[in-house]
Protein backbone atom coordinates (compact mmCIF):
# COMPACT_ATOMS: atom_id res chain seq x y z
CA UNK A 1 0.00 0.00 0.00
CA UNK A 2 1.32 3.06 -1.34
CA UNK A 3 0.38 6.95 0.29
CA UNK A 4 -2.92 7.75 -0.99
CA UNK A 5 -4.93 10.05 1.50
CA UNK A 6 -4.10 13.74 2.27
CA UNK A 7 -4.74 12.81 5.97
CA UNK A 8 -2.85 12.99 8.88
CA UNK A 9 0.01 10.35 9.14
CA UNK A 10 -2.03 7.92 11.37
CA UNK A 11 1.48 8.01 13.84
CA UNK A 12 -1.23 9.31 16.76
CA UNK A 13 -3.24 6.67 16.06
CA UNK A 14 -0.18 4.08 16.86
CA UNK A 15 1.02 6.20 19.67
CA UNK A 16 -2.36 5.96 21.56
CA UNK A 17 -3.33 3.13 19.90
CA UNK A 18 -4.08 1.26 23.91
CA UNK A 19 -6.06 4.20 24.61
CA UNK A 20 -8.50 4.25 22.46
CA UNK A 21 -10.00 1.18 20.29
CA UNK A 22 -12.21 0.81 16.99
CA UNK A 23 -14.14 -2.73 16.39
CA UNK A 24 -13.88 -3.25 12.72
CA UNK A 25 -15.53 -5.85 10.33
CA UNK A 26 -13.48 -6.44 7.18
CA UNK A 27 -15.48 -7.01 4.20
CA UNK A 28 -13.85 -8.32 0.81
CA UNK A 29 -14.28 -11.22 -1.39
CA UNK A 30 -10.37 -11.83 -2.01
CA UNK A 31 -9.70 -13.61 1.24
CA UNK A 32 -5.62 -12.76 0.38
CA UNK A 33 -6.58 -9.00 0.71
CA UNK A 34 -8.86 -9.83 3.72
CA UNK A 35 -5.43 -11.61 5.50
CA UNK A 36 -2.70 -8.58 4.34
CA UNK A 37 -5.38 -6.01 5.67
CA UNK A 38 -5.73 -7.93 9.35
CA UNK A 39 -1.73 -8.10 9.63
CA UNK A 40 -1.37 -4.09 8.47
CA UNK A 41 -4.25 -2.93 10.93
CA UNK A 42 -4.96 -5.53 13.65
CA UNK A 43 -2.35 -5.28 16.27
CA UNK A 44 -4.54 -4.01 18.39
CA UNK A 45 -1.99 -3.39 21.02
CA UNK A 46 -0.49 -0.84 18.40
CA UNK A 47 -3.14 0.57 16.43
CA UNK A 48 -6.25 -0.01 18.24
CA UNK A 49 -8.24 -1.53 15.83
CA UNK A 50 -9.48 -4.69 16.86
CA UNK A 51 -10.96 -7.11 14.17
CA UNK A 52 -14.15 -8.75 15.34
CA UNK A 53 -15.02 -10.20 12.09
CA UNK A 54 -14.63 -10.78 7.88
CA UNK A 55 -16.96 -11.80 5.47
CA UNK A 56 -16.56 -12.31 1.57
CA UNK A 57 -20.02 -11.36 -0.07
CA UNK A 58 -22.81 -9.48 1.01
CA UNK A 59 -25.08 -12.56 2.58
CA UNK A 60 -22.06 -13.06 4.80
CA UNK A 61 -21.41 -9.38 5.64
CA UNK A 62 -24.86 -8.38 6.98
CA UNK A 63 -24.76 -11.77 9.27
CA UNK A 64 -21.26 -10.65 10.47
CA UNK A 65 -22.38 -6.97 10.93
CA UNK A 66 -25.39 -7.80 12.78
CA UNK A 67 -23.80 -10.27 15.12
CA UNK A 68 -21.00 -7.93 16.01
CA UNK A 69 -22.56 -4.50 15.62
CA UNK A 70 -19.01 -3.15 14.96
CA UNK A 71 -18.11 0.97 14.71
CA UNK A 72 -16.77 0.74 11.58
CA UNK A 73 -16.85 -1.79 8.17
CA UNK A 74 -14.51 -1.55 5.76
CA UNK A 75 -16.45 -2.52 2.63
CA UNK A 76 -15.16 -3.51 -0.73
CA UNK A 77 -17.49 -2.16 -3.46
CA UNK A 78 -17.69 -5.02 -5.56
CA UNK A 79 -19.28 -8.37 -3.75
CA UNK A 80 -20.98 -11.53 -4.98
CA UNK A 81 -24.71 -11.10 -3.72
CA UNK A 82 -25.15 -7.57 -4.92
CA UNK A 83 -21.85 -5.58 -3.87
CA UNK A 84 -20.99 -2.91 -1.35
CA UNK A 85 -24.35 -0.60 -2.25
CA UNK A 86 -26.96 -4.06 -1.54
CA UNK A 87 -24.79 -4.68 1.87
CA UNK A 88 -25.19 -0.74 3.09
CA UNK A 89 -29.11 -0.99 1.87
CA UNK A 90 -29.50 -4.19 3.88
CA UNK A 91 -27.79 -2.42 7.07
CA UNK A 92 -29.54 1.02 6.80
CA UNK A 93 -31.18 0.50 10.36
CA UNK A 94 -27.58 -0.36 11.89
CA UNK A 95 -26.62 3.00 10.56
CA UNK A 96 -29.39 4.95 11.83
CA UNK A 97 -29.69 3.58 14.89
CA UNK A 98 -29.88 6.51 17.36
CA UNK A 99 -27.09 4.95 19.84
CA UNK A 100 -23.69 3.14 18.75
CA UNK A 101 -24.28 3.69 14.89
CA UNK A 102 -22.08 0.87 12.44
CA UNK A 103 -20.30 3.28 10.15
CA UNK A 104 -18.86 2.37 6.98
CA UNK A 105 -15.55 3.28 4.85
CA UNK A 106 -15.56 1.73 1.43
CA UNK A 107 -11.81 0.27 0.56
CA UNK A 108 -11.66 -0.65 -3.06
CA UNK A 109 -9.65 -0.99 -6.00
CA UNK A 110 -12.10 1.07 -7.90
CA UNK A 111 -11.90 4.93 -8.40
CA UNK A 112 -14.50 4.98 -10.81
CA UNK A 113 -17.00 7.87 -10.14
CA UNK A 114 -20.10 5.80 -10.10
CA UNK A 115 -18.40 3.72 -7.40
CA UNK A 116 -18.00 6.46 -5.61
CA UNK A 117 -20.86 7.93 -5.42
CA UNK A 118 -23.13 4.98 -5.66
CA UNK A 119 -21.76 3.78 -2.23
CA UNK A 120 -21.82 7.54 -0.53
CA UNK A 121 -25.30 7.28 -1.92
CA UNK A 122 -25.72 4.67 0.26
CA UNK A 123 -24.62 5.87 3.31
CA UNK A 124 -21.10 4.94 3.72
CA UNK A 125 -18.76 7.75 5.46
CA UNK A 126 -15.76 7.35 2.94
CA UNK A 127 -14.08 6.18 0.09
CA UNK A 128 -10.23 5.08 -0.03
CA UNK A 129 -8.66 3.04 -2.55
CA UNK A 130 -6.22 -0.01 -1.87
CA UNK A 131 -3.46 2.11 -2.46
CA UNK A 132 -3.80 3.66 0.67
CA UNK A 133 -1.13 2.83 3.55
CA UNK A 134 -1.89 1.23 6.66
CA UNK A 135 -1.24 3.58 8.87
CA UNK A 136 -3.55 6.19 6.88
CA UNK A 137 -5.77 3.27 6.59
CA UNK A 138 -5.67 3.56 10.53
CA UNK A 139 -6.15 7.00 10.92
CA UNK A 140 -9.40 6.83 8.27
CA UNK A 141 -11.00 4.26 10.60
CA UNK A 142 -10.58 6.53 13.95
CA UNK A 143 -12.03 9.28 11.64
CA UNK A 144 -15.19 7.39 10.45
CA UNK A 145 -15.93 6.38 13.81
CA UNK A 146 -15.91 9.53 15.06
CA UNK A 147 -18.16 10.91 12.30
CA UNK A 148 -16.07 12.22 9.81
CA UNK A 149 -16.25 11.63 6.16
CA UNK A 150 -12.78 10.47 4.44
CA UNK A 151 -11.63 10.52 0.89
CA UNK A 152 -8.50 9.87 -1.29
CA UNK A 153 -7.81 12.73 -2.39
CA UNK A 154 -9.29 12.57 -5.80
CA UNK A 155 -12.12 10.68 -4.94
CA UNK A 156 -13.74 13.61 -3.02
CA UNK A 157 -14.17 15.68 -6.21
CA UNK A 158 -16.54 13.08 -7.53
CA UNK A 159 -18.61 13.82 -4.38
CA UNK A 160 -18.71 17.23 -4.39
CA UNK A 161 -19.82 17.22 -8.30
CA UNK A 162 -22.94 14.65 -7.63
CA UNK A 163 -23.77 16.09 -4.31
CA UNK A 164 -23.71 19.85 -5.72
CA UNK A 165 -26.11 18.59 -9.14
CA UNK A 166 -29.50 18.38 -9.27
CA UNK A 167 -29.26 15.92 -12.27
CA UNK A 168 -29.56 12.38 -12.35
CA UNK A 169 -26.76 10.55 -14.19
CA UNK A 170 -27.31 8.99 -17.39
CA UNK A 171 -28.43 5.98 -18.29
CA UNK A 172 -25.61 4.01 -20.17
CA UNK A 173 -27.15 0.63 -21.24
CA UNK A 174 -23.97 -0.39 -23.23
CA UNK A 175 -21.85 -0.11 -20.01
CA UNK A 176 -24.92 -1.54 -17.61
CA UNK A 177 -24.93 -4.58 -19.63
CA UNK A 178 -21.12 -5.01 -18.05
CA UNK A 179 -21.04 -7.11 -14.43
CA UNK A 180 -18.94 -4.70 -11.87
CA UNK A 181 -15.81 -7.13 -12.65
CA UNK A 182 -16.16 -6.52 -16.43
CA UNK A 183 -16.36 -2.83 -15.65
CA UNK A 184 -13.07 -3.23 -13.14
CA UNK A 185 -11.37 -4.74 -16.20
CA UNK A 186 -12.68 -2.72 -18.89
CA UNK A 187 -10.86 0.67 -16.80
CA UNK A 188 -7.85 -1.08 -16.12
CA UNK A 189 -7.57 -2.60 -19.83
CA UNK A 190 -8.41 1.19 -21.11
CA UNK A 191 -5.49 2.24 -19.11
CA UNK A 192 -3.21 0.61 -20.57
CA UNK A 193 -2.39 -2.64 -17.65
CA UNK A 194 -1.15 -6.18 -18.50
CA UNK A 195 -3.42 -9.15 -18.35
CA UNK A 196 -0.58 -9.75 -15.48
CA UNK A 197 -0.93 -6.67 -13.69
CA UNK A 198 -4.70 -6.49 -13.51
CA UNK A 199 -4.19 -9.65 -12.17
CA UNK A 200 -2.44 -8.54 -9.82
CA UNK A 201 -4.25 -5.85 -8.64
CA UNK A 202 -8.03 -7.81 -8.73
CA UNK A 203 -6.08 -10.62 -6.90
CA UNK A 204 -7.59 -13.08 -9.81
CA UNK A 205 -6.12 -15.42 -12.27
CA UNK A 206 -4.77 -14.05 -15.84
CA UNK A 207 -7.27 -16.56 -17.21
CA UNK A 208 -9.93 -14.91 -15.71
CA UNK A 209 -8.60 -11.79 -16.36
CA UNK A 210 -8.92 -13.14 -20.10
CA UNK A 211 -12.40 -14.28 -19.64
CA UNK A 212 -13.74 -11.10 -17.99
CA UNK A 213 -12.11 -9.55 -21.17
CA UNK A 214 -13.67 -11.83 -23.70
CA UNK A 215 -17.03 -11.36 -22.45
CA UNK A 216 -16.30 -7.29 -22.39
CA UNK A 217 -15.72 -7.44 -26.30
CA UNK A 218 -18.42 -9.60 -26.99
CA UNK A 219 -20.86 -7.55 -25.16
CA UNK A 220 -19.55 -4.12 -26.42
CA UNK A 221 -19.59 -5.59 -30.16
CA UNK A 222 -15.99 -4.43 -30.10
CA UNK A 223 -12.99 -6.71 -31.38
CA UNK A 224 -9.70 -5.47 -29.80
CA UNK A 225 -7.99 -3.66 -27.12
CA UNK A 226 -7.40 -0.64 -28.81
CA UNK A 227 -11.23 -0.20 -29.69
CA UNK A 228 -11.77 -0.68 -25.99
CA UNK A 229 -9.62 1.75 -25.27
CA UNK A 230 -10.92 4.23 -27.70
CA UNK A 231 -14.70 3.45 -25.96
CA UNK A 232 -13.64 4.18 -22.75
CA UNK A 233 -12.37 6.87 -23.18
CA UNK A 234 -14.57 8.75 -24.93
CA UNK A 235 -17.49 7.84 -21.85
CA UNK A 236 -14.63 9.08 -19.37
CA UNK A 237 -14.32 6.02 -17.89
CA UNK A 238 -10.53 5.73 -17.50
Amino acid sequence: MSDETGAATGTDAEAAGTERRVRVVLVDDHRMFRTGVQAEIGRTEVTGVEVVGEAADVDQAVTVITATRPEVVLLDVHLPGGGGVEVLRRCASLMSAPENPVRFLALSVSDAAEDVIGVIRGGARGYVTKTITGTDLVDSIFRVQEGDAVFSPRLAGFVLDAFASTDAPPVDEDLDRLTQREREVLRLIARGYAYKEIAKQLYISVKTVESHVSAVLRKLQLSNRHELTRWATARRLV
